[in-house]
């Protein structure tokens, strides 16, 4: 992987072909925390070789040791040529997830390679680069991003880009949303033909309509101006590396990487 690449790109087995196109490192999300602690695997290309290992712990139960499962991810990334780990461990923080971390970073440190943790995590270890998410229902993305800088140091930070598409009911006491689909968004735009404006503080597409049903509707979403506007953004700040999911990006790859 080149260690300064601005832009590394997630991609599950079954999209890390076409995602290794772009020339970009491709995190590799095939791989999960499973009950021991184990590596779990899912089937990959044989042909596939070099990136980073991604790795969730969903379903994980906490329990077991930290050492033999860190060598069993050191052995992987050898057998796979992969210089990198990225955990996207979501949910409360675990002791044993936090110990793993701690440890896998005094690894990757050692060989020179970078160490990707979710903000859960982000004082697991001085080395580990710090996740910090895009999607957001309300606040402002570059105040988010400046205290991010500010706690962990621009270089630790690390824009995760998270391509948005969500209907909000208004008022929405909660900021939860309904996520929607691209054809499902696609839809509701031709059968509404709204008036469409951006939020400098989201960085973000909004538009709004009105439904007999149920009344207010605010709907947020993301196309390549916006998702190229939140790496500005970042790059702004200092942060020069972001991380987006290859299956939610793959239609508009083309436009975000032209406008880089």
């Amino acid at each position: 992987m080149q260690p300064n690449s601005t832009l590394i790109l997630t991609a599950p087995p079954a999209h890390s072909r076409a995602a290794l196109r772009f020339g970009l490192p491709v995190a590799h999300a095939a791989y999960r925390v499973g009950g021991g602690p184990h590596l779990f695997r899912a089937n990959m290309p044989i042909s596939v070789r070099g990136g980073l290992m991604a790795l969730d712990c969903v379903g994980f139960d906490g329990r077991g040791e930290a050492g033999p499962f860190c060598q069993e991810v050191l052995r992987e990334c050898s057998a796979r040529g992969y210089d990198g780990i990225l955990c996207d461990f979501e949910g409360r923080p675990m002791p044993l997830l936090t110990e793993i971390l701690s440890t896998l970073a005094g690894l990757t440190k050692k060989r020179g390679w970078p160490l990707y943790v979710t903000e859960a995590y982000g004082g697991c270890a001085d080395s580990a680069k710090v996740l910090i998410s895009s999607a957001l229902s309300g606040g402002s993305l570059v105040q988010r991003l400046g205290e991010a800088a500010e706690r962990y140091g621009p270089g630790r930070v690390v824009l995760a880009v998270e391509r948005v598409a969500e209907d909000f009911y208004l008022p929405s006491p909660s900021g939860q949303g309904q996520p929607l689909s691209q054809a499902e968004l696609r839809r509701l735009m031709e059968e509404r033909g709204p008036s469409v404006f951006f939020s400098t503080e989201l960085c973000a597409h909004y538009f709004t309509y009105m439904s007999r049903e149920n009344g207010a509707h605010f709907v947020l979403f993301d196309d390549a101006g916006s998702i190229r506007k939140k790496l500005q953004l970042a790059r702004g700040l200092g942060i020069g590396q972001a991380v987006l999911s290859y299956p939610q990006v793959e239609d508009l790859m083309d436009e975000i990487l032209a406008g880089r």
